[in-house]
């Protein structure tokens, strides 16, 4: 990892222009720079054709062959009247031509559209409609909830191409459409007249309120994420990346899997989380690192607890990274223990990686998600005056409460056909993450929670977040949600909705004794004023909670 004097300049001054590589001298191993993503696997094809470029359940695909198979999509696409600007949409699951059917489409200048393989017809309508794909790849699995979508949209309905096991015959007797459209078609170079901000990714975001909007990535996005990932991860062309977590997500997508590929390194792609395999996996296919969200971890952490595949991780992997909610500091410490070192970082859809912990950081400060990275310019503005325009905006100072805001080529370009809310998040080019937290003196971030989940009690602004972290060190409970509800009193009070560890029965749960503990850890506003037990909590396919699914009483 980089030291601590070569991290982003922000950190010394937050109100410090952004300072981003140039394209031309962001060189990562022998790969020139580019303003897109297009020349990312043709130049690993030439230097490094038989390398591995991702496995998964059908086949596996070096830098050679996926490139092959990636500019005979792009072909058929083209052929098929899809041209720049128009979207292809990908309801598929964790796979190669997940990630084909993207780089085909960014090929001819077309915009990629991940579909959450868990939404249901209805949902998948309501984006369908709003994006109007000229395409649609459907796992064949999936083929009567597409058609189910289909039936139910408004708008134009997009070409259906079904994805089946490789030679395998679909459901309505015919060889696998999707492999006999690359057996057919002839491969085609990149289009022309392509730039960094030529639009690549159409990506809507976990919708916890609300209807979901579409944050649309641009190419010099994929690029400076990729780079930031590669600084942080220290990738190399030698590594071998498990990808567990959804393609249909940032975190799958933007952080584990272009990054890797970026820099000549090798895909395992897995579809469905088990923690048995994923052990297994990264033994067998010698993983270097591997991410995911935090309830993964827990899961991977208690099957090394109870020593069943493995009692301690293989020594080929060099770390795990978690993000897409709050780590607990324990988590971190356990999986210390277990001599593993698991790095927290925090981003968003609209913004891939934003944040990262340093190895040498993990275990004093953990808990924080880290510095900026490098191609970003990160603030803390005073909630207060995060409505307002930009230039009264104010910083808050070491340990206060602030909005974190952020500019660089890493953002969005905006949400589709939504100006309304593009212009409540974009302002002269600063993305409002809506996320609150508090910096230390080397500005590490720790977030604290949202800033519409923040309420006030008594007067006094709670949140969530330092209560929920607080909740799960407390021993007998796995996990916490505390949301706001009316009180006639105190205007707002808490409410916590609470996982207890595994094997504990709902009646030797005390929350007299939980309260008396709390008492000692967090002022009396803050403590929620009641309990409520829950076998699970509801969450998104990206694993952040869906608080306003929890009921007020």
């Amino acid at each position: 990892m980089p030291s601590s004097d070569d991290q982003n300049p922000s950190a010394a001054s937050p109100t410090a222009p952004p300072t981003p590589l140039p394209l031309a001298e962001s060189k990562l191993g022998d790969l020139p720079s580019a303003p897109h993503a297009n020349d990312w696997l043709p130049h690993w094809a030439a230097r490094r054709p038989n390398a591995l470029a991702w496995k998964d359940a059908q086949q596996t695909c070096d830098f050679a062959s996926a490139e092959r198979r990636v500019g005979s999509l792009a072909g058929w696409l083209a052929e098929s009247g899809v041209g720049k600007g128009d979207r292809v949409a990908l309801w598929l699951g964790n796979r190669g031509a997940t990630l084909e059917s993207l780089f085909a489409a960014a090929r001819i200048g077309a915009i990629a559209l991940p579909i959450n393989s868990r939404l249901t017809p209805a949902e998948v309508a309501f984006q369908l409609d709003d994006s109007t794909p000229a395409v649609l790849f459907v796992e064949e699995k999936w083929r009567k909830a597409a058609e189910a979508a289909l039936h139910m949209m408004r708008e134009k309905k997009p070409l259906l191409l079904p994805v089946g096991t490789a030679g395998a015959v679909g459901a309505a007797g015919e060889f696998d459409g999707y492999e006999r459209t690359l057996e057919a078609s002839k491969p085609i170079d990149a289009v022309a007249g392509m730039g960094a901000d030529d639009p690549m990714i159409l990506m809507y975001t976990s919708g916890t309120t609300g209807k979901p909007k579409g944050a649309l990535l641009p190419h010099r996005k994929a690029i400076y994420n990729a780079l930031n990932a590669q600084r942080y991860f220290e990738i190399q062309q030698e590594d071998r990346v498990l990808v567990v977590a959804p393609l249909f997500h940032s975190l799958g997508l933007q952080i584990l899997a272009l990054p890797a590929l970026h820099s000549g390194a090798g895909l395992i792609i897995q579809d469905g989380f088990d923690a048995t395999r994923v052990w297994k996996t990264i033994e067998e296919e010698r993983v270097t690192y591997f991410g995911g969200v935090p309830t993964m971890h827990q899961r991977l952490l208690a099957t090394l607890d109870e020593g069943e595949p493995l009692a301690a991780p293989p020594e080929c992997l060099r770390f795990a990274f978690t993000a897409g909610a709050a780590a607990p500091p324990e988590l971190i410490r356990a999986f210390d223990r277990h001599g593993l070192m698991l790095k927290q970082g925090y981003g968003q859809t609209e913004t891939s990686m934003l944040t990262c912990l340093s190895g040498e950081h993990a275990l004093e400060k953990a808990g924080s998600v880290g510095r900026p990275v490098h191609h970003a310019e990160l603030r803390l503005v005073d909630p207060a005056k995060a409505e307002g325009p930009v230039e009264r905006w104010r910083d808050v100072a070491i340990g206060d409460v602030g909005e974190i805001v952020v500019r660089g080529p890493i953002t969005m370009l905006g949400y589709w056909k939504r100006p309304e809310a593009t212009h409540e998040t974009l302002r002269e080019g600063w993305v409002r993450t809506g996320d609150l937290a508090t910096r230390d003196d080397e500005f590490d971030i720790t977030l604290v929670g949202r800033a519409r989940e923040m309420f006030i009690s008594g007067g006094e602004n709670v949140y969530p977040a330092e209560i929920e972290a607080t909740l799960v060190e407390y021993p007998d409970i796995d996990e916490a949600a505390v949301v706001a509800v009316a009180d006639s009193e105190w205007g707002e009070v808490g409410r916590a909705h609470l996982v207890l560890r595994a094997g504990l029965a709902q009646d030797a749960f005390s929350p007299e004794a939980l309260r008396t503990w709390l008492e000692e850890r967090l002022a009396r506003f803050k403590i929620p004023r009641t309990f409520s037990i829950k076998t699970e909590l509801p969450r998104t396919a990206s694993g952040k909670v869906q608080k306003h699914l929890l009921p007020p009483t």
